[in-house]
């Protein structure tokens, strides 16, 4: 019987066997190869830090191929490779609405990182990034990361990135940040206003869904610059205070930067479909990469433990991702 992987209780992940549902009409059955999980939403709620009815699926997009189609089902065929929003289990029964048909030429390892890279995507449009400003990242998980180089194909003079992790900072020079900060070891705000000739940069991402490192953000930009706020923040607002840069220093936070608040500002011209096929296109021209971010890459045999290493040893993880 295949199987999948189980959230019972926070912090509790087992794999359970299930049963083959019947192929309904238009339903598509599809066999797994790589999935991936979505560290920053899916993991608060799974740790308990958000309300949440267990038992609860975990992971966030998977590819594989089609096994076997239902009645009137005409998007696909037997043998062809599919991606979608799909949690992290051996197969998969779903309207073929659902799945979306792999663009030769893209690996399984970039369509798993689809998700971070319009979510990036948006922050990056949101925060209205132009040439010849300096933007910094607090945060670089794999949204952070995408965040660092959607910047500078916008145009970004300079990018600095934040992170308490060393392995996201090396990935983020080499994805094209000038500046990389632990903020541990160093005042981040400081670092990045010293960096700008004292005045902050123009526009700050914060990805990382804490509140310290938001309060962070708006002490590294300057009057009149923007903060976008991508991530979703749980749990009391310590740490922010907004009686200080806030108060003085006419700045925009844009709050909410999510592919599925439509319509959005640049609308009719920007919508859904637009940002996705953007970065499918940006993937395939080889000027967005997902090189190295897959951290660890475990079987599904291995799920339970690399569930409970994420926890215990974040430092270890970036993204991870489970082969079938």
């Amino acid at each position: 019987m295949p199987r999948e992987a189980v959230a019972i209780a926070p912090e509790k992940l087992v794999i359970h066997e299930y049963e083959e549902p019947p192929l309904r009409p238009r339903e598509v059955r599809v066999k797994s190869l790589l999935s991936a999980e979505k560290h920053g939403t899916t993991l608060a709620v799974f740790r308990g830090l958000q309300p949440a009815r267990f038992p609860m699926h975990v992971g966030n997009m998977t590819v594989g191929l089609v096994s076997d189609i239902g009645q009137d089902a005409s998007r696909f065929r037997p043998g062809d490779r599919v991606y979608g929003y799909l949690p992290i289990r051996e197969t998969h029964t779903v309207p073929e609405e659902r799945l979306s048909l792999a663009p030769l030429g893209l690996r399984d390892e970039q369509l798993v990182c689809i998700d971070p890279a319009v979510v990036a995507l948006m922050g990056v449009r949101e925060g209205n990034v132009k040439l010849g400003e300096n933007v910094a990242v607090f945060g670089l998980g794999a949204i952070g990361l995408m965040v660092v180089q959607l910047a500078r194909l916008s145009g970004a003079l300079g990018v600095i990135g934040v992170d308490l992790i060393e392995r996201r900072r090396t990935l983020a020079e080499k994805y094209g940040a000038e500046t990389v900060i632990d903020p541990m070891e160093r005042d981040a705000a400081a670092e990045c206003r010293e960096r700008t000739e004292g005045k902050g940069v123009d526009i700050a991402l914060e990805t990382s869904g804490s509140y310290e490192a938001l309060q962070q953000a708006m002490k590294a930009t300057r009057y009149g610059g923007a903060i976008v706020t991508v991530s979703w923040y749980h749990g009391e607002a310590k740490g922010l205070r907004l009686g200080e840069e806030w108060h003085f220093s006419r700045q925009m936070m844009v709050a909410g930067a999510r592919v599925e608040s439509e319509p959005y500002r640049d609308y009719p011209r920007w919508d859904r479909q637009r940002v996705y096929a953007t970065i499918l296109e940006l993937f395939q021209r080889g000027k967005l990469t997902a090189e190295g971010m897959l951290t660890p890459i475990v079987s599904f045999d291995e799920v339970v433990e690399a569930y409970r290493a994420i926890i215990e040893r974040p430092q270890d993880s970036i993204k991870l991702g489970v082969r079938y």
